[in-house]
């Protein structure tokens, strides 16, 4: 089956200038995806004209008139960019005509415009934002909600295990992937009531469920999924991004030092390279915001062409494998105590 996918050319820090070159790499790499470029039209082509790309059988160009700024508030976003490229992109699913939207904008609006026109799943209340760690089992672990939902009731909660659960299922193609609740203690009498109450739903929903995990945890790799609300879920996540940054620099700069150090970074060269890839935060690029009727892929606004050419790829990934298909059987076979809860 070929994929198409629609690109918010104009979002992000960098707009076309990366949006375009990802999208055309993309196409290169996978024979069995179309892209449609959705943005102001004069820049798009501009950007296509600079690398000898034209549009073709799996390259169309969809004009908007507007832009949804960066810093723009999401409910004026929705209410008054009707047109904007983020817009359009998301209609372009909800019509059909794509199976994924990926953007690098402005993500309360993304998120906002999303759940208007695509609506939510049967049985989930709110879409969370869902991406991957890394863990030291050279692996990842997904972590939801990063950021979408500031504060969640104990249903909530749960719905993002399930939602989590069934996005490893399919990517990872692990049928009962491990799914632990964020917690400041492991032990069951630990947390606010919240968290309690949703350790309660989470043992009775039928899914894999370890318990209560603690932050560290999620780089040890102790469950494929970890639970939180969107507050601790995007500290978490600038923390850990803050500190893979600090590890790289304080690398440069020990190994920097003299000229001897100089020496062993020259021999340790291959080993540094590795680690540097491994910590690299562009390969992780792609947030999935989970729980809508449709698949899009919010992509951080500072990417690059490689780690925007990252989204795509999981929005590619995201449709082969039914994600959202896969969600809502989930949610339509809870175990009894959990669906009426979350009902």
């Amino acid at each position: 089956m070929d994929i198409t996918v629609a690109v918010d050319c104009m979002g992000g820090d960098h707009g076309p200038r990366v949006t375009v070159p990802a999208a055309l790499e993309f196409l290169r790499a996978s024979s069995g995806v179309n892209c449609v470029l959705v943005g102001l039209d004069e820049a798009i082509r501009a950007e296509l004209d600079a690398r000898g790309a034209s549009p073709g059988p799996r390259l169309r160009v969809h004009p908007a008139a507007e832009v949804v700024g960066m810093d723009e508030a999401p409910v004026q976003a929705l209410r008054y960019k009707k047109h904007s490229s983020m817009r359009l992109a998301i209609n372009l699913v909800h019509h059909g005509e794509a199976h994924a939207c990926v953007s690098a904008g402005n993500t309360g609006a993304l998120m906002a415009m999303s759940r208007f026109v695509l609506k939510t799943l049967p049985g989930i209340d709110r879409p969370a934002i869902a991406s991957v760690l890394p863990n030291m089992r050279d692996s990842y672990t997904y972590v939801l909600d990063l950021g979408a939902n500031v504060d969640c009731t104990p249903e909530q909660l749960m719905q993002f295990g399930v939602m989590g659960a069934m996005l490893v299922a399919a990517l990872e193609h692990q049928e009962r992937p491990a799914v632990g609740l964020l917690n400041i203690g492991v032990e069951d009498i630990k947390g606010n009531e919240t968290v309690k109450l949703a350790a309660d739903l989470l043992r009775d929903s039928g899914l894999n469920f370890v318990g209560n995990v603690e932050g560290d945890d999620i780089y040890k790799g102790t469950a494929d999924v970890v639970v939180c609300d969107g507050f601790v879920g995007n500290a978490v996540l600038k923390a850990s991004e803050g500190v893979a940054q600090m590890m790289t620099a304080a690398l440069k700069q020990e190994f920097t030092r003299n000229p001897l150090r100089k020496l062993a970074a020259l021999l340790s060269m291959p080993v540094l390279k590795a680690f540097k890839q491994r910590m690299d935060h562009r390969r992780y690029n792609g947030a999935s915001l989970l729980g809508l009727r449709g698949i899009v892929i919010k992509s951080h606004g500072s990417a690059d062409a490689f780690a925007f050419g990252q989204a795509l790829r999981r929005a590619e990934e995201e449709v082969r494998n039914d994600v959202v298909q896969r969600i809502t059987q989930r949610m339509a076979h809870l175990h009894p105590a959990a669906r009426s809860a979350a009902a």
